[in-house]
């Protein structure tokens, strides 16, 4: 594998992407040689890994292809397409709804992108992150930049990059005329009795596309390993998107719009519940090459409309309506321009806004009622903008040395109006804290920069170093910095970790300045197909990590919480990943046979107190043995996780102890048909997830006895899907 600059719209595509990685266990050198077939528990079988081109992540992932054709059968979270990949974890929330996790860091401290546009999150309890706004039915490939990325992936972000892309639209052959294709699919699960299918559609010329992809999905609660039923995991999704395409010239124009809508979907380790979810987007896109370069441009909008409450399995006798109307909107400007046969700048400029409106309907007009007789005004006209320039400057020096350098700035304007509580006798503590809120300023201007260098050392066939450092600053999203209210109810109704405790805002944080060191040591073979190995070790040192103090204690029922304020502590992180592949067999009688796996440790600390930070993956380990014949696909998974040896004591965060578990998955090609049959959790395993939070679920359900305990995770699942195409 070669790297070169990028002389046409391909390359140019490639020459976006990360430095790339090879860090990826079963990264196969070509679609021919590659083992396919996953599930949900995920593998790295057939893992597209681009060409190392320097101006990227140091150790950065791109999955398309079989890889993700063979995950969409087991799962309807386009999160755990993510699943497998070193250094990368899942926080859990709802059935299409995880959050995922790089080296430690997670949610908003992650750059992730939908189609090129920079979404956010409109709810206080994180119900529809950015990655649930797309289906995995329209997912063509994600590209994963992990810690050290590139200033031209984006800024406000500490802990890496996540950008995910539908299919890119399809035009006729020369001569062929009116081009048309399609796909129906359809799946089910055992675990939750989940049902669905998607339905995809194009028409095209030479010079113009029409395409149309829509899905539709319904699970009922999922079952652990001891058969138990886990209260409030259910879900129902529907999506829809339009693509209209033009070319001419080497200009591309690309117009999507479509729409999201969730009627209902359980959240086991929060006390609410979505009881609604509506969304729609507009996203225009144009690539277009002139003699100087490669111009990239943008601009988006989408807006959600967000309802929360107690579904059934939840509900305590009390409606508690929680409403939320979020819009993001922004474009990007990005051109990239070859100066010489060595060098290769690019730059951009880049807006992002995002208006936010977080109310609560009163549930009676009764003045000394609990929740009456105001509504209370969680966020009035939130706003959050973010403008973004950058320069970045490649060199190849030879073909051993290659270097990367770039500097961002990213100013953050952010601004909230007054707000108001309930204001009932029985709640008389929401005026004090209102009043208070209303006082201040609200307003806050954040200056951030940037700085990424990264260097590539290939001395042989069989050898490839990285060295990198970034720093990178994320300012606070608008609940860390503007949830008001002290009282425990409303305080705990803010809350995106799972852990039940009440979360107040801090109008004094600073923004996190994260300064990352990190080298990539790998060994492969010469044409990277037999074997390969890398490891990563890293450093991170977080300056003004928003981390937690503690105000009080509250009791809920049974169980005992705690009280916590957003505040800033100077954090570290450090760890390793490690994976590698080795083929066993390759013959035309047998096929092809591999072996690949990955292995990450990691740590992470307050420094001023040593507590563990929230939600640090324990010692984990994926083994996966691939076998292909012709269009049979199979594969066994052994996925290894240590018990938690480290939990943050300020969250009262539970331990979870180790498991083992295996899943087994087959799959045939018949021209057309495809056809996907797999066993996760063969053997039934009752096991507990280490980012999965609390089973509040379970915990109301059962009358909110005792304290919650951790969140189980599926049991045995058969799963069946098939893929027709035409």
């Amino acid at each position: 594998m070669t790297t070169m600059l990028p002389a046409t719209r391909a390359g140019t595509r490639a020459s976006w992407l990360a430095l790339a990685a090879s860090l990826c266990a079963a990264a196969p050198a070509s679609a021919e040689d590659a083992p396919a077939g996953a599930n949900s528990m995920g593998t790295l079988d057939e893992v597209v890994v681009t060409a190392p081109a320097p101006n990227g992540a140091l150790g950065a992932t791109t999955l398309d292809g079989e890889a993700i054709a063979a995950r969409r059968a087991a799962t309807s979270d386009t999160a755990s397409l993510l699943s497998g990949i070193p250094g990368v974890g899942l926080a859990t929330g709802g059935g299409v709804s995880s959050l995922p996790v790089i080296d430690g860091l997670g949610d908003d401290r992650l750059k992730v992108l939908v189609d090129g546009m920079a979404l956010t999150s409109a709810c206080p309890n994180h119900m529809n992150p950015v990655l649930s706004y797309i289906d995995p039915a329209r997912v063509a490939e994600i590209q994963v930049m992990a810690g050290i990325t590139p200033v031209s992936s984006g800024g406000d972000s500490i802990g890496g990059t996540i950008s995910v892309d539908s299919a890119p639209p399809v035009f006729a052959a020369p001569g062929e005329g009116v081009h048309t294709e399609g796909s129906l699919s359809t799946f089910y699960r055992s675990i939750d009795r989940s049902i669905g299918g998607s339905v995809s559609a194009s028409v095209a010329g030479d010079n113009v596309s029409l395409g149309y992809t829509g899905s539709w999905d319904r699970a009922r609660d999922y079952h652990d390993g001891n058969g138990d039923r886990i209260a409030s995991s259910l879900y129902e999704t529907e999506n829809h998107a339009m693509t209209v395409a033009a070319r001419k010239d080497g200009n591309l124009l690309v117009l999507q719009g479509g729409q999201q809508f969730i009627p209902y979907e359980g959240f086991p380790n929060q006390l609410m519940d979505l009881t609604g979810n509506h969304g729609r987007f507009l996203n225009g896109h144009y690539q277009g090459e002139f003699a100087w370069g490669v111009l990239d441009a943008r601009v988006y909008w989408q807006n959600v409309t967000h309802e929360m409450d107690f579904l059934s399995e939840k509900f305590l006798g009390n409606s508690m309506p929680m409403n939320t109307d979020g819009t993001d909107d922004g474009y990007s400007l990005k051109a990239e321009i070859p100066l010489s046969a060595r060098d290769t700048m690019r730059v951009g400029n880049e807006l992002h806004r995002f208006r936010l409106d977080d109310w609560w309907p009163p549930t009676s007009s009764t003045p000394n009622g609990m929740m009456s007789p105001n509504t209370f005004i969680n966020i009035n006209d939130g706003q959050r903008n973010v403008l973004g320039t950058f320069a970045e400057w490649e060199a190849r020096w030879s073909p051993v040395w290659t270097t990367l350098l770039g500097a961002r700035n990213d100013t953050v304007w952010m601004n909230t109006g007054n707000v108001q509580g309930y204001s009932g006798n029985m709640m008389a503590h929401y005026a004090a804290d209102s009043a208070r809120f209303n006082a201040q300023d609200h307003a806050r201007t954040d200056v951030n920069y940037d700085v990424t260098a990264l260097a590539r050392y290939e001395p042989g066939a069989m050898s490839t170093d990285e060295i990198g450092y970034s720093r990178k600053t994320r300012s606070p999203n608008l609940y860390e910095r503007y949830a008001w209210s002290t009282g425990t109810m409303a305080s705990s109704m803010v809350n995106w970790f799972g852990d039940g405790n009440g979360y107040v805002g801090n109008l004094n944080l600073k923004p996190e300045i994260a300064n990352r060191f990190s080298v990539a040591l790998g060994w492969h073979d010469q044409r990277r197909e037999d074997w390969e190995i890398k490891f990563i070790p890293y450093y991170t040192y977080i300056q003004d990590y928003i981390y937690v103090d503690k105000l009080g204690t509250f009791t809920k029922g049974g169980g005992t919480f705690d009280q916590l304020m957003f505040a800033n502590h100077d954090a570290q992180l450090y760890g390793i990943d490690v994976a590698g592949k080795v083929g066993l067999w390759n013959s035309n009688a047998y096929g092809r046979g591999q072996l690949s796996g990955t292995l990450g440790w990691m740590r992470g600390q307050v420094l001023n107190t040593g507590n563990s930070l929230y939600h640090m993956m324990p010692l984990n380990g994926l083994a996966t043995l691939e076998h292909r014949l012709g269009g049979w696909i199979n594969a066994i998974d052994v996925q290894l996780v240590d018990g938690t040896s480290e939990a943050d004591p300020l969250r009262e965060q539970p331990t979870t102890p180790g498991y083992a578990l295996v899943n087994v998955r087959t799959g045939y090609q018949w021209d057309n048909v495809r056809l996907d049959l797999g066993i996760e959790n063969l053997f039934n395993r009752q096991y507990y997830l280490p980012l999965g939070g609390l089973d509040l679920g379970d915990w109301t359900q059962g009358g909110r006895l005792g304290q919650p305990g951790a969140l189980p995770g599926p049991g045995r699942s058969y799963v069946a899907g098939m893929t027709v195409k035409f």
